[in-house]
């Protein structure tokens, strides 16, 4: 049976910074489940109508907004949040952009591109690419946290201890996330939609996508968490396994170049093998192909592979 919500955030209820002064929108107990309504990472800027003049015009001080922030009775400093992901409401579309400036292959691609895409909120269908590729969704909240405990206002795009923008994939529906608080009523918030991503987001954008997201938020006492925490109900790529995977790998030093150089071969391979542009290739790995770390104790050099899923092209 579907869970029914206590409580209703809508999306007009928004913010575009971490502030622990911010007023909370309700006081919720814990316990409760709250539906909140999301809006897409550019804040409304980018439509199902835009073209690559909003990609190029983008205001970055109205993106990643997050719904919220929702107080919870009784969380206090020092206590965890447990956010349970009880259901997913996707919307019918979706954007994926290179951002000039931004992503881990920002020096190779520096003007804008957008795709728009279409996608079904109640089958949630595999959708349609370019060349005839296919990407399975599986939506989740990007950015989703608590208010730090340090004072000012803190920027929505880096992720932090208390959460934030961690675009972490695992965070969907039936997982649980914990976070730490650092505040009276932890002042809880979510939105960045994504209905699809690959580990890593490389390009810097997932299928960006309004949504509803349906939480329950329970206090913890007397747990020790330095640093966020997921339990998830199953296998996580189970999606995208199917088929099996191409794997491009970097290798070196640095763990951040042997990643671009797996993503930049990985980009030229798929580009070649299946008829896209260099950033149309980009785009797609952004948003299915997963980066993973296969070796760091072999030191001075270390590998960084980006796993493809066939999958998307079968």
């Amino acid at each position: 049976m579907p869970v029914k919500p206590d409580y209703l955030v809508s999306a007009g209820q928004i913010h575009y910074g971490w502030d622990n002064t911010i007023k909370p929108v309700m006081t919720v107990a814990s316990g409760n489940v709250i539906e909140f309504e999301t809006v897409d990472a550019s804040g409304g800027q980018i439509t199902p109508s835009s073209n690559l003049d909003d990609v190029a015009k983008l205001d970055f001080s109205r993106v990643n907004p997050v719904t919220g922030p929702v107080y919870v009775k009784d969380a206090e400093p020092g206590d965890v949040l447990k956010i349970s992901i009880i259901s997913i409401l996707l919307s019918e579309w979706g954007w994926t952009a290179v951002i000039p400036g931004f992503g881990l292959l920002a020096d190779r691609f520096e003007d804008p591109a957008l795709y728009i895409w279409e996608c079904d909120p109640k089958s949630l269908a595999s959708a349609r690419y370019l060349k005839g590729a296919r990407v399975p969704l599986k939506p989740f909240p990007g950015t989703i946290g608590v208010a730090p405990g340090a004072e000012g206002e803190h920027s929505v795009v880096n992720p932090r201890r208390v959460g934030g923008n961690m675009d972490t994939r695992d965070v969907s529906v039936g997982s649980v996330l914990y976070l730490p608080v650092e505040v009276p009523g932890a002042l809880f918030s979510v939105g960045d939609g994504h209905a699809a991503q690959g580990d890593g987001e490389v390009c810097g954008t997932a299928i960006e996508s309004p949504m509803n997201v349906t939480v329950k938020l329970e206090v913890v006492k007397n747990m020790q968490l330095n640093f966020p925490r997921i339990s998830t109900p199953g296998p996580v790529t189970r999606h995208l396994d199917a088929d099996g995977y191409e794997v491009t790998t970097g290798i070196g030093p640095d763990l951040l170049e042997s990643a671009k150089m797996a993503v930049g071969d990985m980009v030229d391979f798929i580009s070649s093998s299946r008829g896209l542009t260099p950033v149309e290739a980009y785009m797609l790995c952004s948003v299915c192909a997963d980066l993973r770390i296969n070796e760091i104790v072999d030191a001075p050099d270390w590998i960084v592979s980006c796993y493809f899923p066939r999958v998307v092209f079968s």
